[in-house]
């Protein structure tokens, strides 16, 4: 054998030891780097889809069972929310003490639940217009005729008996009544005339004896009304029209 072929032998056998130690520690440091890698992947795998971890799983279902929680406890709390709405509805059912003020059954007409206006008439002359409007909640009777009092007098005129009508008259909310006053003769014969400058005018009950409730103070003109001793007055009529006959 030449010293050639032994040189090339020599070279070839220092390479495929060369070789085999190349591959020896490739293999070991693959062994590692595989392992490392793996754990870096499963974490960056981890982070980057936000999947959680088995500890953070436990937070999560107790999460959903707060969520649940919450969700029961809005439920109930809609619940709640509700009952207020049953309540305000017994709100409204307490305030019903006014409901016999609004049941129909008809009070008597004074001076607290009406409104009394006294206006001098140019027809029939010498008269004035008593109108009682009912400012409560429920109807009122409009008993007998008004007891009207002219300044300091100290009893109240004589009513004119051929106008009583043929049913008490009833006013219901809002509506008025109304009766004439004869304030003097027109023909002069009157005596005893005089200037008053304030009035009160009193209701009667359903018996017609006696004066009921609070009575009322209607104004008169600035010049006062002019009285004598033929003063008179109608009873409650229903219409305007059939109070100025008189």
């Amino acid at each position: 054998m030449s010293s050639h072929r032994i040189s090339r032998t020599r070279l070839a056998a220092a390479a495929a030891t060369t070789v085999l130690a190349a591959l020896s520690l490739t293999a070991c440091n693959d062994g590692t780097g595989a392992h490392d890698e793996g754990a870096g992947a499963s974490t960056s795998t981890s982070a980057s889809s936000g999947a959680p971890s088995p500890s953070s799983s436990s937070p999560s279902s107790s999460d959903a069972s707060g969520s649940s929680n919450s969700s029961n406890s809005s439920g109930s709390s809609g619940s709640s929310d509700a009952r207020p709405g049953a309540g305000s509805r017994s709100t409204a059912h307490t305030s019903a003490p006014k409901a016999p003020a609004s049941s129909g059954k008809p009070v008597t007409c004074e001076g607290s639940n009406t409104k009394t206006v006294a206006a001098p008439l140019t027809r029939p002359v010498n008269h004035m217009l008593l109108t009682v409007t009912n400012t409560g909640s429920r109807s009122c009777f409009l008993y007998g005729y008004p007891a009207v009092r002219f300044g300091e007098a100290q009893a109240v005129p004589p009513v004119i008996e051929e106008s009583q009508p043929q049913a008490v008259v009833t006013l219901k909310p809002g509506e008025s009544g109304y009766a004439s006053v004869s304030l003097s003769a027109t023909d002069g014969s009157g005596s005893n005339g005089h200037t008053v400058k304030s009035l009160a005018v009193y209701f009667h009950g359903r018996s017609g004896n006696e004066s009921v409730g609070a009575g009322a103070h209607p104004s008169l003109p600035a010049k006062g009304a002019y009285v004598d001793d033929s003063l008179k007055v109608t009873y409650w009529q229903q219409s305007m029209d059939d109070a100025i006959n008189w």
